[in-house]
């Protein structure tokens, strides 16, 4: 049993999702427990170069978490045969020309999503990647969380019967930038520079959707600007001309109907900033990003409409929280270590640029929808 080295590239990881998800709790976390075991015993240890625009941060986060390489001089990190796998998280406007060019360099790829801002873009990195042939290995994550699998036990078991509905909330205000800083960079919310909630989230509903519940064969959407002005990152106005929420439904196959209000002008009075209800002939389940309360039809209890009299009945107290039998661990870590597998021992893996392209399709039939106000079909598509 021996210990390997993985070059891997991270291209964008000053901004907040490749920081936090996918430098310090994947792949700063994979290294500092030893590494990836594979089948045979031996161990995939990555060795990451950090790569960005900003030396001065590029540089602080390596002597942060304890990383020997860093670079501004992506096409010469590209060059280095010792790195073998290309990761970004920066802008999605400019994440399929990188995707071709780390493909086109003979790097395995992995990215966030959305993996391009409109389909053509995202079918780009595909045909880059079959010139390669299969051996260029390709992927692009999907938060699948704890909450989500926990949906996925429910439904294997059969709680649910014949499943009905889903019922989706996500959300929270983000502060506008002008009396308090904005959690989110300011592109999105110019839709010239790739912003949108529309573009942001749905391609992570349809991986949602389509693994849980049924293939999405149809939308109908429409988004809106709420907050016409915001703030930059140097408290400079500027107009916002991106969505920032939008509401949608889904058709999926089997005939589960499924509604997801997004928005980034809300206030959060749920259990969690994102809440899925899936409701069936047999049982009903309601999850957040951790947690997940089910009543089976057995427990169901029976409500009378009467709006002359003040509800006393208490509905929460009717729900079961499903037990926590089975600890699941971070799943963009999770993801992480099946796509390190999927390189170094040819593992199974199904998270590829192709799941990544369906999610850009039906966002960009969900925009289809809003602007001419009806019904849009989502055709199967291969790359």
């Amino acid at each position: 049993m021996t210990t390997k080295r993985l070059g891997l590239i991270m291209n964008g990881v000053t901004g907040r999702m490749g920081l936090n998800q996918h430098l310090i709790r994947s792949i700063i976390a994979i290294r500092d427990s030893g590494g990836v075991q594979l089948a045979n015993g031996d161990r995939i240890m990555p060795d990451p170069i950090l790569v960005g625009r900003d030396a001065e941060k590029v540089e602080g986060l390596a002597k942060r978490f304890n990383v020997a390489r860093w670079t501004t001089d992506l096409d010469k990190a590209l060059a280095d045969k010792g790195d073998t796998v290309f990761f970004d998280a920066a802008t999605t406007q400019a994440r399929p020309s990188l995707l071709t060019k780390a493909i086109n360099a003979g790097k395995h790829v992995y990215c966030e999503k959305p993996i391009a801002t409109n389909f053509e873009g995202s079918a780009r990195g595909g045909e880059a990647r079959q010139r390669k042939g299969p051996q260029a290995r390709h992927g692009a994550g999907q938060a699948v969380f704890a909450g989500l699998k926990k949906l996925a036990f429910l439904r294997d078991s059969g709680f649910f019967g014949r499943m009905l509905s889903v019922r989706g909330e996500f959300g929270y205000w983000v502060f506008e930038g002008g009396w308090q800083e904005a959690q989110r960079p300011s592109w999105n919310y110019r839709r010239e520079d790739g912003g949108g909630i529309i573009l942001d989230m749905v391609c992570h509903w349809r991986y949602v959707l389509d693994n849980l519940f049924g293939e999405v064969e149809s939308v109908s959407c429409i988004g809106t600007t709420d907050i016409p002005e915001r703030y930059d990152e140097k408290g400079k106005a500027y107009k916002a001309t991106a969505d920032d929420s939008a509401y949608a439904t889904f058709k999926l196959k089997g005939g589960v109907i499924a509604h997801i209000n997004m928005s980034w002008v809300t206030r959060v009075h749920r259990d969690d900033l994102v809440t899925f209800q899936v409701d069936g002939t047999h049982g009903s389940a309601v999850a957040g990003l951790t947690d997940c309360v089910i009543q089976a039809r057995q427990a169901t209890p029976r409500p009378v409409w009467n709006p002359d009299e003040k509800r006393l009945h208490d509905f929460y107290a009717d729900w079961q929280k499903v037990p926590e039998n089975v600890v699941y661990g971070n799943g963009f870590r999770e993801q992480w270590e099946m796509f390190i597998r999927h390189i170094c021992e040819d593992a199974p893996y199904k998270y590829t640029l192709l799941e990544g392209a369906k999610g850009v399709q039906l966002a960009e039939c969900a925009l289809q929808s809003w602007k001419e106000r009806r019904w849009i079909d989502v055709a199967p598509i291969k790359l």
